[in-house]
């Protein structure tokens, strides 16, 4: 047993070191009622921390190691600070958001450790956008990610960061300058006519003049962001890649659109990496693009990020049989998600993926993607991946869908792809919700296991219509629901996050009570939106403000996205 009394961290130790120090003499401190010294040399009973430079730990991991009568934390420039987070956890501390910490109370500081811990993450990248750990840098940190959508200073170790990001490109070759000059340059539709529209566009990858504007285009934005290690050569977010006689020709040859803009990225990589030897390509397997080419394999320095948006999350990637959500190559034969995903790790060396964890456009509907966000990932493990960017609800509001609890459990699987997830998910409901949290809990399996049992196959943007929202399941959510408010009533804290959860059945109601039955009652309906402002939410619907979901609910259209020319016209976010 280790009784802890102070920090030993050496003069002149790099900034990261500095921080994690900090953090653990402020947590200590609180969970003793005494002030926990930092020295600048070892003391007894310590905590020693020692940043480190090498392979075996690369940036992200630590090792915690018995000494004597001491613990020395070893680890990168962010696993020296994961490393104390680990500490503390062990100690019993939980940072389930950034406005809800558990410290437990001590008589003095006692942990035991036999052995020595050593943790590496299998993902070198780990990113989720879950607004908690986009707008609070210090909560990310201590839910260990390090993705782009996470500004994390150098100071508190930094992130993974991006030129651009994806769906770029009309920064390669910007239709601004050559749509009305060279419309040559981009995409013949299937129409037969060539779109310069931004953002509903493709560009001719076969087209020897677009190579190498997109060359010299990433070339100044990488001198433009010396720092960055990644840079995103993607397709836009439009489904209709280039009909003209070259890019079919090369798609029928490699079995694949992916060989045709494979064969574009290649040549850039190939092209800029004497002068950016450390840089990583990075481009999208999504949509058209998602089966693997036959010809083609992305060079040594290209990642391919493979995007799950077609496929079945009620039930995991590995065991679905909705046929229904195939891609279709260009020989007219279909592949599923998981036989890209294998393919993908059979022949290239980084592989990225882009999955989805909500409904986009009804973000307040319950989704059933629980029980598979722990096989989805650990098929990943198996398949070459190497990092993971898990898509979700970011309205700067949040959700109502437990969105906090998902973003902690997806953040502790990125992590560990073997973490105890019924145990994570116990810790944080019975904390979170306090005696509501066995409901809650009851809620999570009622909804999956209607959803397996019955095999109902739930998309990344399905309208509320499957039988997992019939009045006889609303029905049983309310019940249960009514259960977990009674629990807590005399808790307003805990009474108050129920009724945020209740949201999501209510919501339900009204849109299919509208668009099912035809019926609007003002005053639920009125009485729904107050009491959502005063959650301070925003969004209900992905880019879509809910002046637009309140039209679209009072004239019977599934979504507000239906009244813009682009779904992502609405840009502004009203708090």
């Amino acid at each position: 047993m280790y009784t802890l009394k102070n920090i030993s961290l050496l003069e002149n130790s790099p900034e990261q070191a500095s921080y994690a120090a900090e953090e653990l003499r402020y947590y200590l401190s609180m969970m003793c009622g005494a002030s926990i010294p930092v020295q600048s040399e070892q003391m007894e009973n310590s905590v020693i921390l020692e940043q480190v430079t090498c392979p075996e730990l690369g940036e992200d991991g630590f090792k915690l190691i018995p000494e004597d009568t001491s613990i020395r934390i070893c680890g990168g420039k962010r696993g020296i600070i994961y490393g104390a987070y680990e500490l503390l956890e062990m100690l019993g501390c939980r940072f389930f958001t950034p406005e809800c910490e558990k410290v437990p109370t001590v008589l003095q500081i006692e942990l035991e450790l036999d052995t020595e811990i050593q943790q590496v993450p299998v993902f070198e990248y780990r990113e989720h956008d879950y607004v908690d750990l986009c707008r609070s840098p210090r909560f990310a940190v201590k839910r260990r990610m390090n993705g782009d959508d996470h500004p994390i200073p150098e100071k508190l170790g930094g992130h993974l960061s991006y030129v651009w990001y994806v769906h770029t490109f009309d920064k390669l070759v910007p239709p601004s300058i050559y749509g009305e000059s060279h419309p040559e340059y981009y995409a013949v539709m299937p129409d037969g006519n060539r779109s310069v529209t931004p953002q509903r566009n493709q560009l001719c990858l076969t087209n020897p003049e677009v190579t190498k504007i997109a060359i010299d285009s990433v070339r100044k934005a990488l001198k433009a962001n010396p720092a960055a290690r990644i840079i995103s050569i993607s397709q836009n977010d439009w489904p209709y890649n280039c009909q003209c006689e070259k890019c079919l020709a090369v798609d029928k040859e490699e079995g694949s659109a992916s060989g045709t803009l494979l064969r574009f990225v290649n040549a850039i990589a190939e092209r800029l990496e004497p002068e950016f030897p450390d840089v990583v390509f990075d481009t999208l397997a999504y949509q058209y693009t998602r089966p693997t080419p036959i010809i083609t394999k992305p060079r040594h320095n290209v990642c391919v990020r493979l995007c799950s948006i077609e496929a079945c999350f009620s039930h995991p990637f590995e065991t679905c049989d909705d046929d229904s959500r195939k891609v279709i190559r260009p020989d007219g034969t279909q592949s599923s998600f998981i036989n890209d995903l294998r393919e993908w790790g059979q022949v290239s060396n980084r592989n990225y993926i882009w999955d989805y964890t909500t409904c986009f456009g009804h973000y307040a509907a319950p989704h059933p993607n629980w029980h598979v966000l722990a096989p989805n990932i650990k098929a990943f493990v198996r398949n070459n991946v190497r990092g993971v960017f898990e898509q979700a609800n970011r309205s700067l509001g949040g959700g109502v869908d437990m969105n906090e609890l998902r973003a902690y459990i997806i953040s502790k699987l990125l992590w560990d792809p073997d973490s105890d997830v019924e145990r994570h998910m116990k810790e944080f409901t019975d904390y979170y919700y306090g005696a509501a949290g066995v409901y809650i809990r009851e809620y999570i399996e009622t909804l999956c296991g209607k959803a397996e049992q019955d095999n109902i196959h739930v998309g990344f943007n399905d309208n509320p219509t499957s039988e997992l929202f019939s009045e006889e399941m609303l029905n049983l959510y309310d019940a249960i629901l009514n259960k977990a408010e009674e629990s807590v009533a005399n808790d307003a804290l805990r009474c108050r996050r129920v009724q945020k959860v209740r949201l999501s059945v209510r919501w339900v109601r009204i849109k299919r009570a509208a668009m099912l039955h035809g019926e609007h009652n003002t005053e639920e309906i009125n009485t729904f939106f107050n009491d959502w402002n005063s959650f301070g939410l925003t969004r209900l619907d992905e880019w879509v403000s809910v002046h637009y979901t309140l039209r679209a609910l009072l004239e019977d259209k599934w979504r507000g996205a239906e009244y813009l020319n682009h779904w992502t016209d609405d840009r502004v976010e009203i708090l």
